[in-house]
């Protein structure tokens, strides 16, 4: 944070995703009700597979993992959109910007990694259903979401940093609801040819290799599947991962879109609406997915909404 010293702007004005004061009230309103609906949505599935026995399995494991991860990625931007609008300001300091970045950045990757050991989870289970207990043990779950802790806080440090050694010298409108890296490089006035080498390389190869992962599993999924000789087990068998490739390739889809194109075929426009998709659609969607074609959650979330309506 100390390139605060090093830069003669002291805060960024958010521009939003509107200029128009009627449009403005419908998209707090909008924004208000997804992140209500994420935040509250994700606490449930939580909460349901706390409380249910029965889903203390690698696969529930993960999938309250991302269930916070999304509650955090959401909590990133939108609060922060949502009391500028309040508080009739467009105002973000210097250091919150980075702030902001740096935790864009973590829960991005978080859910990267996230999504690629729950392919593997997939891949052992459907695979090697036999020897399922003894390879997804509780020692290696534990340790695979701490190493991909460890690997999203250095990526997104690394990023943060290199960002705070820029300079901004005039303009200080980002065409966004938040800080993200593309609008304040195209706002730096200082060499930017590092931070972006580093995106396309070692933030490449963090985004490509889960995505590489998740790849090799589900080929190795689709070859046992078509193995299986009844139609109806291998409906089954594919259903237990549909949730989670229709999850992968909404939030793939669009980082690609963002991220790695070349920078001048980047729009604004372009460029809002993906970073809408990944960062408030997607978290929002997560519980409605995983959810919905699962018995098993589905009688959880029932106990747990019952419970809480009975208590009161």
């Amino acid at each position: 944070m100390s390139g605060a010293n090093q830069s003669s702007v002291s805060e960024f004005l958010l521009l939003g995703l509107s200029r128009q004061p009627q449009q403005q009230q419908l998209l707090f309103g909008l924004f208000l009700s997804m992140y209500l609906v994420t935040v509250l949505g994700n606490l449930l599935i939580i909460l349901a597979i706390s409380t249910d026995s029965r889903l203390h399995t690698p696969m529930y494991f993960f999938l309250s993992n991302l269930s916070f991860v999304d509650i955090c990625f959401s909590s990133t931007t939108v609060p922060k959109m949502l009391a500028n609008h309040i508080l009739r300001s467009q105002t973000i300091s210097f250091s919150g910007c980075l702030t902001q970045m740096y935790f864009l950045f973590e829960f991005t990757d978080m859910d990267n990694f996230l999504l690629a050991v729950m392919s593997y989870d997939r891949f052992v289970a459907v695979c090697h259903p036999l020897h399922y207990t003894t390879k997804m043990t509780h020692q290696l779950c534990a340790m695979m979401v701490a190493g991909s802790w460890v690997i999203a806080n250095l990526n997104a440090l690394l990023h943060t940093l290199l960002m705070a050694r820029l300079s901004f010298c005039a303009d200080n409108r980002i065409p966004h609801f938040f800080c993200d890296v593309a609008p304040l490089l195209k706002l730096s006035c200082s060499d930017t040819h590092l931070n972006e080498m580093m995106i396309l390389t070692e933030g490449g190869l963090i985004m490509i290799t889960p995505f590489i992962c998740i790849l090799g599993s589900y080929i190795h999924i689709t070859c046992a599947v078509l193995r299986i000789p009844s139609t109806k087990g291998k409906w089954k068998a594919f259903s237990t991962c549909g949730s989670h490739l229709a999850v992968v390739s909404l939030f793939y889809g669009t980082i690609i879109a963002v991220y790695f194109n070349p920078s001048s075929s980047h729009s604004a426009e372009t460029d809002t609406a993906a970073t809408v998709l990944y960062t408030v659609v997607t978290p929002m969607l997560n519980p409605f997915i995983y959810s919905l074609r699962n018995k098993d959650m589905k009688g959880a979330l029932r106990k747990v909404i019952g419970r809480r309506t009975c208590s009161t």
